[in-house]
């Protein structure tokens, strides 16, 4: 079964539209005939009011030969050039539209980042036909935002930022945007769900709604029935391209942080730590005799990083992060991006058995990282206490898993779908630990297994090296083995 896919907004036309009145004030100001809960009779006011703060932003760029032949000055093919849009080099402009909003009368427009990225030009149109260049402020890829300044001899008009954690589902929204280059559309909706993670980075918070949000409408604002922007239109789950009712929008509490401080500095500085992370579901919890509800396992430390520098380890149960539990590697991910750069935290994490606290000082992230499990696919395997077939490691072996030479263990060539392990270890993963006990030889590994059985009501812990995308990396795995 194929799921939807997830698709950003931007469109590749170019339609040229409208421009803006003075302003002195934002424009985000409660009608008084609209109750802010409550469905009015029309749209048409308040669409009005805010349509000259909504821009539609093209881009263009150009592109280097990829393929296509460029024809010789004089060639009967000459004329094709034109066609392709190539000059004699072989290079071609390509345009792209999305949309925006001013967010102040001096020219500060907000977008998303993939509609400008990699643009040599930018230029921003208002609702009356007014163009003007745009220069880059800043940019972030993590939160999918830009900041854009314009130039303009009078105030431009702009909104203001709602406070997304006021809204609630069942809200009323109107979305403003560019879509497929239909400039100045308004469509409605309410606030569908609210705290959405799509995978999509370390900052998922998404806004989900049911207002009719297309491809163009990327940067585009969601605004309640105040005229503030509630959030900043970017995604959209859809089988076809079109809207389906389920699109994303940045909320404009972290686009108001994200955008203030692109202003002021250009750049987003955020905290690292300086660890990969999994989830630590209840079985793990109790695997490492703690009584929390949730944590998250360290499977890799990056080598002179902080949390190398504060004697973490991999195999490290975090509980808490600067006196806040951390249940998961999502709340954990927010908390450190909510932590300013060079603090001291407290880390409260339980190793071999007993809790413990390491002061760890936060650095600055330089660039993102990230492993993917390689999921190779299960095969039938012999009947053991674990489900699983295993072997020692050889030359051959090694080779044949591409295992380094630095990782030691016994490797799992295929895993039953009947046995316990089932879902949890994968073809192609290297046992290291049992029960945070190393082993080095099948034997060794099958007895603590079958030792483990005679306290039943306690799962069995394995740590296990896994080949993912960036290379291996370690994976702690709970097994019952009553199942």
């Amino acid at each position: 079964m194929r799921f939807p896919a997830l698709a950003a907004l931007a469109v590749l036309v170019s339609v040229p539209l409208a421009a803006p009145a003075v302003a002195q004030q934002s424009l985000s100001q409660t009608l008084d005939q609209i109750d802010p809960k409550e469905r009015p009779a029309s749209f048409r006011d308040l669409s009005k009011r805010l349509m000259p703060a909504v821009v539609n932003i093209s881009t263009s760029k150009t592109v280097a030969p990829s393929g296509m032949p460029t024809f010789p000055e004089g060639s009967p093919m000459e004329r094709f050039n034109d066609f392709f849009g190539r000059d004699e080099d072989g290079f071609r402009r390509e345009g792209s539209l999305g949309s925006g909003f001013v967010i102040s009368a001096d020219g500060y427009v907000v977008t998303n980042n993939h509609v400008i990225e990699g643009a040599d030009e930018i230029e921003v149109n208002f609702a009356n036909g007014r163009v003007l260049e745009a220069e880059l402020i800043g940019r972030d890829q993590d939160t999918d935002l830009a900041v854009l300044k314009v130039k303009s001899s009078t105030p431009l008009p702009f909104v203001s930022f709602a406070d997304s954690d006021s809204a609630e589902v069942g809200d009323w929204v109107i979305a403003i945007g560019n879509p497929f280059g239909f400039g100045g559309s308004v469509s409605a909706g309410i606030i569908s769900a609210r705290n959405r993670d799509l995978n999509a980075g370390r900052s998922d918070d998404f806004i989900q709604t049911d207002a009719a949000i297309n491809r163009g409408n990327s940067g585009g604002p969601l605004f309640n029935l105040g005229g503030e922007v509630v959030g900043v239109n970017t995604a959209i789950i859809s089988p076809t391209g079109g809207s389906v009712g389920i699109g994303f929008s940045v909320p404009s509490n972290l686009v108001n942080k994200i955008t203030s401080e692109l202003i002021k500095s250009g750049r987003i500085r955020r905290s690292w730590m300086g660890v990969n992370v999994q989830d630590a579901d209840e079985n793990l919890v109790r695997a490492y005799k703690a009584s929390a509800k949730g944590g998250v396992i360290v499977t890799r430390i990056t080598d002179d990083g902080p949390a190398d520098k504060a004697m973490l380890e991999v195999g490290d149960l975090i509980l808490s992060f600067d006196n806040q539990p951390v249940a998961s590697v999502r709340e954990l991910t927010r908390v450190i991006a909510d932590t300013p750069i060079g603090k001291d935290v407290p880390v409260r994490l339980v190793r071999d058995g007993r809790a413990r606290t390491f002061t760890v000082t936060m650095g600055e992230l330089e660039e993102q990282t990230g492993d993917e499990a390689a999921q190779l696919p299960d095969l039938p395997a012999s009947a053991n206490d674990l489900g699983a077939d295993l072997t020692g490691i050889d030359d051959d072996i090694r080779r044949r898993y591409g295992i380094p030479k630095d990782v030691d263990g016994v490797v799992v060539t295929s895993v039953s779908a009947r046995g316990p392990a089932y879902g949890k270890l994968l073809r192609g993963d290297v046992i290291v630990e049992v029960n945070f006990e190393r082993v080095t030889t099948v034997s060794e590994t099958l007895d603590k297994v079958k030792a483990a059985r005679a306290t039943p009501a306690e799962p069995l812990l394995i740590r296990v090296k896994r080949r993912g995308e960036a290379g291996w990396f370690d994976q702690f795995l709970s097994v019952d083995l009553n199942d």
